[in-house]
């Protein structure tokens, strides 16, 4: 069997350097782990010499902020994205699915290799969950304000300019932390799937009933 030579690709893999690096970069660290991933590993399968990696990334950690921060960019594009259901319970219900499913069919891979380079990486681990958390709920926030436009708002009240962000961060710990945390300790995206309805209704209920109580 032919390997692929190094280098520049041919014209049928011409493209986006940077891009195939990084899809090549986030097969790896997904199958071998961060530690066991190389720089040699990535440039055969991308296809991409070395000195092209390089230039754009210097070096195998920057590599992994990148491919952690693309899956984070992704996950948190919400454009043209429209809760359904006529209902404030409805549209919630809508929007907490929906981050439920993007984060265990998307990221779950990466949520683990990061975690697992914690202790090795604590800035960069520190770094990645921070920017996570800030796009997040800038997000969430977002939808959050847009889902509920038809309740009273009050200036103090938990979807005021002052408290939107906190109570999309209590959104998120209801719905999204449980789930993400049971798919990390071995439970199949299978049985969570058929959970995730009820699931998610009956938090919703509870997030609506806190709000309500709030006001």
């Amino acid at each position: 069997m032919k390997k692929t030579k190094r280098g520049r690709p041919p014209k049928d893999l011409a493209g986006d350097a940077q891009a195939r690096i990084l899809d090549a970069a986030q097969q790896l660290f997904l199958e071998k782990g961060f530690r066991s991933a190389s720089i040699d590993d990535i440039s055969e399968l991308a296809p991409a010499s070395k000195p092209t990696i390089y230039a754009h990334f210097p070096g195998k950690e920057a590599l992994f902020a990148a491919v952690v921060a693309r899956t984070i960019d992704s996950l948190t594009d919400f454009d043209g994205f429209v809760p359904e259901g006529r209902s404030i319970e409805d549209k919630l219900m809508s929007l907490g699915t929906a981050i439920v499913e993007r984060v265990l069919e998307e990221s779950l891979g990466m949520v683990r290799a990061t975690i697992a380079e914690s202790q090795r990486f604590p800035e960069l681990s520190r770094n990645v969950h921070e920017a996570a958390r800030d796009r997040s709920l800038a997000a969430v926030s977002q939808l959050l304000d847009d889902a509920t436009q038809k309740l009273a708002r009050t200036p103090r009240g938990p979807f005021s300019a002052k408290r939107s962000r906190a109570t999309a961060q209590i959104f998120l710990d209801l719905i999204l932390l449980p789930m993400l945390f049971r798919s990390l300790v071995g439970e199949t995206s299978k049985d969570l799937e058929k959970e995730l309805p009820g699931f998610v209704r009956e938090r919703v209920s509870f997030f609506l009933a806190a709000c309500e109580t709030d006001w």
